[in-house]
């Protein structure tokens, strides 16, 4: 995604003749003098006429010495045009003045836009050339023999400095839009100043090497016994009114002044030093919170033990009836000894547990269900499972999206709309194979370059196997030369080194090997032999990896890039070739190239458009094996727990792994039933719905596996089966059957009803995958809840009418004397085990030490405080490797495409309903050149290109339009000619005005009277009328570049301009284009983003035009824009969801907000240890941590229930709750999570073991030390009123119906 390179550079062929002909041709026009005996004084020249040519073609210049002449009138006109400060006398032949001015006019398309600089550029070679004082400044100093003749071999231009600098400074800043760059890279190879430009002009060039003829010697001066002087000629400055260019092409115009480049912004800055230490501002913030809280906390502590130390009444009221309860409250002795006392006066009470409203409509409801079903299990099993199996036929339309845009991206996105429009209205972005080739770093870690020549070899070997694969798509062998981008003729835009030779090993002896290549390094832009074979410059940096600066040589990477075309129809034939193509080049690299690179000790990685896609299909079964075991270790836990402890006299029939492999079944069809009404609907699944919802509805089944009252969780077959031990065996079948519901229903509806909520939070998250995720997590659940209530509880019929049957449990139909099987004897009058006695007696204690309260209350709060700063380092974004299987390819390659790449993805700011018409001014809102305005669109990217720290885009914008602009100027009259006819007459060196084929070309010939399509006074302030815009555009949209015309739009422009509908005044789309700066980081591409959207904003509210723009990886990084705030919204109504759910069935304000207030910071800790861990923000983990308030009401209901319906003053009931419920949370809960998530430890996927593992990992550690710490410590302290009553005895009632 970082490497889209420049394509679309085609139309620089200019380069190669510009930069030649400027520093050649331009510099053989500089000469013309005598020889020996040359005067030195006004009216005289020192090189007149053309006395030969160079074998290479070039002329040369006469050194003879004689009078200036007068021209006659229509020559005086020509001159005049172009060189206005030369009038009378002049020193230049007509032949002399057009070879000038063919030479010139190479250059004027790059200078055009800045009239200051074409200017000054004009007069230095125009005075050289045709000034009738020419011999006051130039001086021949040395001469050769050609055919006999003496030409110039060399001279001395005396040249004032100020004139250099002022030369200079005018064109330093003029940009060349279709490379991105500026102008003097092209003309002036890169000068840094006046001085390093004329040396680049007066360098004599070898044969058939561009440059100058002649060496040119600039001189600021001479010795005055000479009778010489510097040529006088004023510069313009680049801010002259007269003359003025945009403030893109001279930033230090005056009218540039009040749109000086904005400072950069860095965030974060806010902090606080004290001494030599020095902290955020929310750190700082954060530590006096925690003094302030911990201050009153101490103080109320203090307060409170003071008046623990009065003697307190033996008599308490036991309850404060809560939300209008009739039952009035009684009181209770401190002293449990003086129970009895109360208890004889009032014989018919006895101890019991207030129900709330909900709770008692609930109980009703469960206790009719719970005998009709122990009444009629098969029915009950039947009509459940049918239900289910009904959802699953909809598995009949089940499909995988593995499409990255279909699962990261949310169909009503902003980027995806622009995505569609800018594919729809301009063209698809080209797809990208690419090959990273590096070294490999030594001992000391620095890589030695790749420069060498037995790698370029390699690499042409490398390229010989690419271009023989041949894929069949259809019947068809498809090769890279059918698919591959062809700008202009028919060579691939390849981008590789190799395009210095272009493409063709044959060239590497003949134009010098390593040698050739290290010249290209600094020259691509002007040599000839440096001109890639699709006949564009190629920037080194664009090829090449691993290097610093432009030290080029030192690169450790080649990067070999092929654009394909690219489809908006993904399923279209044109997709398809590419697609298979990708598929055969994958395939070669891996059997063939990567076992060559290593031999040769070199590492080798590599991609496709559609690698991803296709490794995301692989990644659909990385996990099978991890998932089979996941499914054997629940079958065993579950089967182990629900039985009895084992004893071999009745082993056989109290086990329970037939109803164990019933249950985990169960779950599987719950998970296949919700995949199967999605997939009935039309949803398709993702792969982390297959390999994650296993897991979490294992882990959920399995981890609350406990023999007590619970009323949050989904450990329902446990807490049923339990429940039904605990009930009496006097009782019948379906009155224990019944009683267990009663008491475990309401339970089991709240946990399941949280958890459901939890999930279907998620289904707010904008990312499809997260999205469907939840929704299919959500109703999987949900199915698990009912079939549990409904199946598994007609299984647990079943299963106990075996076990009194005596019936083995694996094979019931064998039976076993009644010697063998007294299963269920004893069953609830088991001692307790070893960690409900550490809980009791010595846990809960230490808990109930004073200052062991404060020292867990201060901890605990503390890491909240820090877990609130460490959240403001969690950085958005989305590894792309992390999504990835371990062994996957793309992972080497992501690697070094972020250690080696050295240019950023390209960026297109697109403009929408471009008016054109004369009438509008919206013409000179977007382009940069001279006219335009100075908070113009083009103008304000290159000022936000000299900030890239904080825009992040690295140069100014290509524009189509400005180069359009010039392309029609009659200053560059080689570029729009006309013929006679008025139809389209291409430059001079293109056909058919010159031969095809590199022949010679004739000026007298077919084109010999085109002319300009305007003059200056058939535009209006430069600017074309509505109609000769609508005429003129696509001519220039389909002129070729070459050396007479660089500005031509074919290639470059292609695609840049919709002409659709385009006649009514109107170009519906139109981009321009530029690059972000390299992004090597996900909060870098995030950031960038930001700043396009943020920038672009600006400019269209300032402009009123519509323009966005658009990189092809915005569409996957919209999301975390916004992240946090999604976030936040989602985890506020997951948190909220459960409260008020809690809320409703238990009707205690009290205890609500206690678990409202232990699950907000299990949230909170569990992002501060995805900072510690760097994890990062995205819609993964957001759904994660929405789901971890539904897993965390586990472990903190439990005990706060527990804590509620005991009895005694606050400690006795946090050691009573401890007591009951402690060992329960910690090996019913902490430890069956633990043994889920160790399972996907040994996922294959990163994305498992980072977002899942690490994260539940965290989620489980947090809830257990919460749940049995801090939250024992809460309610010891401040916990809500007993629950516990006296109520009327009731001989019909089963005692353990009303505990709940």
């Amino acid at each position: 995604m970082a490497i889209r390179v420049q394509i679309y550079l085609f139309q620089i062929l200019f380069l190669v003749f510009v930069v030649s002909a400027e520093r050649s041709d331009t510099r053989f026009l500089l000469t013309s003098n005598a020889s020996s005996g040359e005067r030195h004084s006004e009216e005289y020249c020192v090189m007149y006429d053309i006395c030969g040519k160079r074998s290479d073609g070039k002329v040369l210049n006469c050194p003879y010495g004689s009078p200036s002449v007068k021209p006659d009138d229509m020559f005086s006109s020509k001159i005049q045009s172009m060189c206005p400060t030369i009038s009378g006398n002049i020193c230049c032949t007509e032949a002399q003045f057009d070879t000038l001015r063919t030479q010139v006019q190479q250059a004027i398309p790059f200078l055009v836009g800045c009239p200051a600089c074409l200017r000054n550029f004009l007069n230095l070679f125009c005075e050289l050339t045709c000034s009738p004082n020419q011999s006051l400044f130039i001086n021949v100093t040395s001469v050769s023999k050609v055919n006999n003749n003496l030409t110039v071999a060399g001279i001395d231009f005396i040249i004032t400095d100020a004139f250099g600098e002022g030369l200079y400074n005018s064109c330093k800043d003029v940009k060349f839009g279709t490379m991105n760059t500026r102008a003097i890279d092209f003309i002036g190879a890169g000068a840094k100043n006046f001085k390093e430009w004329f040396a680049f002009i007066g360098t004599r060039a070898a044969i058939n090497v561009p440059g100058s003829p002649y060496a040119i010697n600039f001189r600021p001066s001479i010795a005055e016994s000479y009778g010489m002087k510097p040529m006088n000629v004023s510069a313009y400055s680049c801010g002259d009114t007269s003359l003025g260019c945009s403030c893109g092409d001279c930033p230090s115009a005056s009218v540039c002044s009040d749109y000086a480049p904005p400072s950069i912004h860095i965030e974060g800055s806010c902090s606080v030093r004290i001494g030599s230490l020095k902290a955020k501002c929310i750190e700082f913030s954060l530590a006096i919170l925690y003094v302030i809280l911990v201050s009153i906390f101490l103080g109320w502590g203090l307060f409170h033990r003071s008046r623990e130390r009065n003697p307190a009444p033996i008599m308490k009221p036991m309850l404060n009836v809560m939300d209008g309860s009739e039952l009035h409250s009684t009181n209770r002795p401190k002293d449990e000894n003086l129970s009895s006392q109360v208890l004889e006066d009032v014989p018919q009470l006895r101890n019991g547990v207030q129900l709330s409203i909900v709770q008692g409509y609930m109980s009703n409801f469960y206790r009719r269900y719970g005998t009709w079903v122990a009444r009629h299990p098969t029915i009950i099993l039947c009509s459940s499972l049918a239900i289910v199996l009904v959802l699953c036929l909809g598995l009949i339309r089940f499909k995988v999206e593995t499409r990255p845009e279909k699962l990261w991206v949310g169909p009503g996105s902003k980027a995806a709309v622009e995505k569609q429009f800018f594919d729809s209205h301009l063209a698809p972005f080209y797809r990208i194979e690419q090959i990273v080739l590096a070294t490999i770093p030594d001992a000391n870690g620095i890589s030695p370059s790749i420069v060498t020549e037995n790698n370029i070899k390699l690499l042409f070997e490398i390229q010989k196997k690419v271009d023989g694969i041949r894929a069949n798509f259809s019947g068809s062998m498809i090769s890279l030369t059918d698919i591959c981008m062809k700008p202009i003729g028919q060579d691939c835009a390849t981008q590789s080194v190799l395009q210095y030779f272009k493409m063709d090993p044959r060239n590497y002896d003949d134009y010098g090997g390593v040698q050739h290549v290290e010249y290209c390094f600094q020259h691509y832009t002007s040599a000839d032999t440096c001109m890639s074979a699709f006949k564009a410059p190629l920037d080194p940096s664009t090829a090449l990896g691993g290097f610093s600066g432009n030290n080029y040589s030192e690169a450790s990477a080649f990067i070999v890039t092929y654009p394909v075309n690219n489809a908006i129809d993904k399923e279209g034939n044109e997709t398809g070739r590419a697609v298979a193509w990708e598929k055969a080049f994958i395939q070669i690299v891996k059997d063939d190239l990567l076992p060559m690179m290593q031999s040769k000790n070199l590492t080798l990685s590599f991609s496709s458009e559609s690698s991803i896609e296709e490794e995301l299909k692989r990644e659909s079964t990385a996990d099978a094996i991890t998932i089979s075991i996941s499914y054997l270790v629940m079958f065993a836990y579950i089967s182990l727990t629900l039985g009895d402890s084992p004893r071999l006299s009745s082993f056989y029939i109290s086990s329970k792994i037939l109803l164990g492999l019933a249950g985990v079944m169960l779950v599987m069809l719950s998970v296949l039933g919700s995949v199967g009404f999605f997939s009935a609907i039309g949803v398709k699944s993702t792969l982390i719905i297959m390999e994650v919802i296993p897991f979490l509805v294992l882990a959920d089944e399995k981890t609350l596996l406990n023999p007590v009252l619970n009323l949050v969780g989904v450990d329902n077959m446990c807490i049923l089966v339990h429940a039904v031990k605990r009930q009496p065996l006097e009782l019948p079948l379906e009155g224990r059957i019944s009683n267990a519901l009663v008491e475990v229903g309401p339970s089991i509806t709240l946990a399941s009803l949280a958890e459901v909520l939890a999930f279907a939070v998620g289904t707010f998250i904008p990312m499809p995958a997260c999205r469907v995720f939840s929704m299919f997590a959500a109703l999987a659940v949900l199915l698990d809840f009912l079939l549990q209530v409904t199946a598994f509880v007609a299984l647990i019929v079943f299963d106990f009418l075996r076990a009194e049957d005596r019936r083995i449990d694996c094979i019931p139909c064998i039976k076993i004397s009644p010697s063998y099987a007294d299963s269920d004897k004893g069953i609830g009058q088991r001692k307790p085990g070893l960690l409900a006695r550490y809980m009791k007696e010595v846990h809960a204690p230490i808990l109930s030490l004073w200052g062991v309260k404060l020292v867990v209350i201060s901890v605990f709060v503390a890491f909240a405080l820090t877990s609130i700063a460490l959240c403001t380092r969690i950085q958005p974004g989305l590894e792309q490797k992390i999504v990835l299987p371990r062994d996957s390819y793309l992972q080497g390659y992501f690697n070094n495409v972020s250690e080696y790449l050295r240019i950023g993805p390209p960026l297109y700011f697109v403009v929408k309903n471009y008016n054109y018409s004369s009438e509008s001014r919206q013409t000179n809102q977007l382009c940069s050149i001279s006219q335009c305005n100075s908070d113009s669109l083009l103008n304000e990217i290159a000022r936000a290109s000299l900030i890239p720290e904080s825009s992040y885009i690295a140069k100014p914008a290509a524009s189509w339009l400005d180069d359009f602009l010039v392309w029609i100027s009659p200053e560059a009259f080689g570029c729009c000619r006309k013929f006679t006819n008025g139809s389209y007459c291409p430059p001079d060196d293109q056909p058919p005005c010159c031969a095809s084929e590199g022949g010679s070309c004739n000026l007298n010939g077919l084109c010999k009277d085109c002319t300009t399509c305007f003059l200056h006074s058939d535009l209006y302030n430069d600017r074309p009328s509505t109609a000769q815009f609508r005429e003129k555009l696509p001519w220039f949209l389909t002129a070729l570049p070459s050396a007479d015309c660089s500005k031509g739009g074919h290639g470059a422009y292609t695609s840049s301009v919709e002409l659709k509908g385009f006649e009514s005044g109107i170009i519906q789309a139109s981009s321009f284009r530029t690059y972000h700066t390299p992004l090597n980081k996900q909060v870098d591409y995030v950031n960038s983003m930001r700043a396009a959207r943020e920038f672009t904003s600006r400019v269209s509210d300032s402009l009123k035009i519509e323009i966005f723009p658009y990189s092809v990886f915005y569409m996957f990084f919209e999301q975390y824009l916004d992240i946090w705030r999604t976030a936040l919204i989602n985890l506020a109504i997951a948190i909220g969801a459960v409260f008020v759910v809690c809320l409703v069935i238990t009707c205690s304000l009290w205890s609500s907000a206690i678990i409202l207030l232990v699950l907000a910071m299990i949230v909170v800790d569990l992002m501060g240890v995805m900072a510690i861990l760097n994890i990062q923000l995205n819609a993964l983990s957001v759904v994660n941590l929405v789901m971890a308030v539904g897993i965390a009401v586990e472990f903190c209901v439990h005990t706060t229930h527990a804590f509620s319906v005991s009895s005694g003053d606050r400690n006795q009931r946090m050691k009573e709750a401890l007591g009951t419920m402690g060992a329960s949370v910690f090996s019913g809960i902490t430890l069956t999570k633990l043994v889920g998530v160790i399972i996907l430890c040994f996922s294959r996927t990163e994305v498992f073991v980072v977002y899942y593992f690490q994260m539940y990992l965290a989620l489980v550690l947090l809830g257990f030390l919460h749940g049995l710490v801090f939250l024992p410590v809460v309610l010891s302290m401040c916990g809500p009123p007993s629950r516990c009553v006296l109520i009327d005895k009731r001989e019909d009632q089963p005692s353990p119906a009303s505990q709940l």
